[in-house]
């Protein structure tokens, strides 16, 4: 299906970017912007964003990395107590 009529875009090639991103480096942060430079090209009038993101969502390989969601968190500031 097309997703994006501007750069001829199918839910197939944002399904492989992500494939392809995902087996490169397991802890990328996948995006749309970098699903569109993946494929060689770049967003025109943003009518397909909705599609577009909906199509990446639906990937079982876009989800978060586990090394962004074990990050340490900040500690407290010991001058102000916050």
């Amino acid at each position: 299906m097309i997703v994006c009529h501007c750069q001829n875009i199918t839910d197939r090639d944002i399904n492989n970017a992500i494939d392809w991103m995902r087996a490169s480096d397991a802890r990328t942060v996948i995006t749309a912007g970098k699903v569109y430079r993946a494929l060689g090209k770049a967003a025109d009038c943003g009518g397909c964003m909705p599609l577009f993101l909906s199509t990446m969502r639906g990937n079982g390989n876009f989800s978060v990395p586990m090394l962004t969601t074990t990050l340490r968190q900040a500690k407290p500031n010991k001058e102000t107590g916050s």
